[in-house]
């Protein structure tokens, strides 16, 4: 009662002047501990938390490299940057051990630069050790939910004059959850919106949050590509790094693109940016019908399958993801029509651009083969209300809190943009209703 009655008498002051006055130095002290407790969060990085994220992903990583393909249960997609040459995650989780990584102290954001190189005999040997037909094989039972992972529950439905979005997410018995979503895009190719997320130079234009991006090496015999990104984030976050291998399948005018993380010695580890290793994003481009003129194929879908561990708990995550996926996809939308406008200027193509149109073909027959294994259709369910009510139980200041001392601490993985923005709006809209 004392301190609600203390607030009374602040706000009955006379002057608006002297109310901010008070009500600074009334909630001085919270603040004061607020900003000790994030200091203390960024400076106390236990030992056990790296090393348990490690070997857990290690350990994943082993069981994954013996199970079958139909067997795999991966998840959904970002954006290209990642692996070296395959797709799903389970057969290049093996790969990723971190054991043999060097460890840098140097703080500067950006690592050094690779010479690129051109495909030799040697990396097409190593390509085919990382990036196989398990991978293709594993993205088309993604994109045929054939799987056989859990039930994927619908997140979202939204729509712009331009687009159609719809988002699903499943949590599967081991590791983070998986994201699937589909994108409806009106009025452009398959070729251009695969352009599109190869190019790397236009990406700087409509992506915010990329700071550094540089192809490391790359094989004009396959078109798979090793690039070297870093994403900045905010304050109590360190940049992040990734080193992304990619690849591009192609069924008539169906476009397969794999993206994952991968080992890459030449750059060593560094303290920062933190390297992202369990990163799958992968997705299927292709031509469908229009929904403003029938029997027209005039729209590209893209479906799209992402997931990584981000290092902080999942609720945490997927309360951010909720709230902030919205937010982030619509902003694509704007660079891929700009993209659109300067590809039909007749401006010349980026190297990224050029490399997307180097795929690897395959046939209908073979995809059809695939079909063979039929499994039930993953059942698609919408969220239930219990899951709603669990989130109402937990206090939200505990929420927001967790989240800011969690990612100071625990920085390991990559803090998405729309896990940042949805966790902070969802802070906001807790404090106008306070």
């Amino acid at each position: 009662m004392a301190l609600v009655s203390s607030l009374f008498e602040i706000l009955q002051r006379p002057r608006i002047g002297d109310v901010i006055v008070e009500l600074i130095m009334f909630m001085a002290p919270l603040w004061i501990a607020v900003f000790v407790g994030v200091l203390l969060g960024w400076a106390w990085k236990p030992k056990w938390a790296n090393l348990g994220s490690r070997d857990l992903f290690q350990n994943s990583s082993s069981a994954s490299a013996s199970a079958s393909p139909s067997s795999l249960s991966i998840g959904f997609s970002s954006i290209p940057s990642l692996n070296s040459l395959k797709l799903p995650l389970p057969s290049c989780v093996s790969w990723i051990a971190d054991n043999g990584f060097q460890r840098e102290t140097s703080s500067d954001s950006v690592p050094p630069s690779i010479s690129k190189s051109d495909c030799s005999s040697s990396q097409l040997k190593r390509e085919g050790s990382v990036v196989t037909v398990d991978d293709i094989e594993h993205l088309c039972q993604l994109v045929e939910e054939k799987d056989g992972g859990p039930a994927w529950i619908q997140m979202m439905q939204r729509s712009t004059p331009n687009m159609y979005y719809q988002a699903w997410r499943r949590d599967p018995e081991t590791g983070p959850p998986q994201y699937r979503s589909r994108t409806v895009y009106e009025d452009i190719t398959p070729e251009l919106v695969r352009d599109f997320f190869w190019d790397d130079d236009f990406r700087s234009k409509w992506d915010d949050m990329l700071l550094h991006a540089e192809t490391l090496e790359e094989c004009s015999t396959t078109g798979t590509m090793i690039v070297q990104w870093v994403r900045k984030f905010p304050f109590f976050c360190s940049d992040r790094e990734y080193i992304i291998g990619r690849r591009i399948w192609e069924l008539g005018r169906s476009y397969y693109c794999v993206t994952k993380g991968v080992p890459f010695p030449s750059v060593p580890r560094r303290s920062k940016p933190r390297r992202v290793d369990l990163y799958y994003s992968s997705w299927c481009i292709r031509a469908v019908e229009s929904k403003r003129v029938d029997g027209q194929l005039t729209a590209c879908e893209v479906l799209l399958f992402h997931h990584e561990d981000m290092g902080i708990p999942w609720e945490i995550t997927k309360l951010g993801v909720r709230q902030g996926m919205w937010g982030a996809v619509k902003k694509i939308d704007p660079g891929l029509r700009a993209y659109q406008r300067e590809r039909a200027s007749g401006a010349p193509l980026s190297r990224g651009a050029f490399m997307a149109q180097v795929n690897t073909k395959v046939g209908a027959d073979y995809l059809r083969s695939l079909e063979s294994t039929k499994s039930d259709l993953s059942e698609v369910e919408t969220l239930d209300s219990s899951e709603k009510r669990l989130g109402r139980n937990i206090p939200k200041f505990l929420v927001v809190g967790g989240a800011i001392v969690l990612a100071c601490s625990l920085d390991r993985g990559l803090l998405t943009k729309a896990v940042i923005f949805g966790v902070a709006r969802r802070f906001a809209k807790i404090g106008r209703r306070l």
